[in-house]
């Protein structure tokens, strides 16, 4: 019977002096997407907060826009790999037939299921009516509490995370991958599978903020992203429109806010890219 294997493995190395030694490294698992029996995508993925994940990457794919949209979802281990096995309701299973007459096959990262450059960077819906404002205390606050979240990162050091911000409460969730776009999905899902409102948070990351994050932030109905690394120019962009503040919590204490800073209470090191 094949099992999900551990989010790590401790391996022997070999140090520079000579000396042999064990150290911890993170798993990457192959992680089939099935949507009613038909595989999506196969993504490298650490093996643990798969449901979270599988919910995730749909919502990201647009095969489903609310959780309610699943009628069932399992985890199945294979000799070769894991599948997540999705069933939609009978209004998505149509739409995603629809979809695959028009798709030449799946791709492996970031931007999963697409066949076209318009598609890569289709409409999102605004992120608005969000009242939830921010001071800079919770801009530094927000990496340093999801630094303290990270045991797979603390026992390999090879993994990225993702938390969901409260003002007043801290990061309420958090997950974690050797991928952060996976990272990232499985965060979503999680946050929708516990019912929160994504409206009275951020989303908090370890890595670069590229398009893709701001369209899964969108996806999430997040207004504020926070980020220890800048964002590329063409996500600045897109969160512009898209109604997303971003922000870039920088080491020395400064904190770079390139859209939206009226979410933002000014401070002494805040600057307004």
């Amino acid at each position: 019977m094949s099992l999900i294997p551990p989010a790590s493995r401790t391996v022997r190395i070999t140090t520079g002096s000579g000396r042999t030694s064990m150290r911890a490294l993170p798993e990457e698992t192959p992680v089939a997407i099935v949507y009613n029996g038909t595989t999506q995508a196969v993504m490298m993925a650490s093996p643990a907060d798969l449901e979270d994940f599988a919910v995730g990457f749909a919502l990201s794919d647009h095969a489903i826009t609310k959780l309610e949209q699943i009628s069932d979802l399992e985890i199945v281990p294979q000799p070769q790999g894991i599948e997540a096995r999705l069933w939609l309701d009978d209004e998505r299973t149509e739409a995603m037939e629809a979809r695959r007459r028009h798709m030449a096959g799946p791709v492996g990262c970031g931007l999963c299921g697409i066949d076209s450059l318009s598609e890569a960077l289709h409409p999102i819906v605004p992120v608005s009516g969000s009242t939830v404002r921010f001071t800079t205390r919770d801009i530094h606050r927000a990496p340093a509490e999801l630094r303290d979240l990270q045991p797979l990162h603390d026992e390999t050091h090879a993994a990225h995370a993702a938390g969901f911000y409260r003002p007043g409460e801290g990061v309420v969730l958090a997950r974690e991958d050797v991928g952060r776009h996976n990272a990232f999905d499985k965060l979503l899902g999680a946050l929708v599978r516990s019912g929160a409102d994504g409206a009275t948070g951020a989303f908090v990351v370890t890595a670069r903020i590229s398009v893709d994050l701001v369209q899964k932030c969108a996806v999430g109905g997040v207004p504020v992203m926070i980020s220890v690394s800048s964002p590329t120019a063409h996500a600045v962009r897109l969160a512009e429109t898209a109604g997303i503040t971003l922000v870039h919590a920088g080491r020395d204490g400064r904190n770079d806010i390139f859209t939206h800073p009226d979410r933002i209470e000014p401070g002494a090191e805040t600057h307004v890219a």
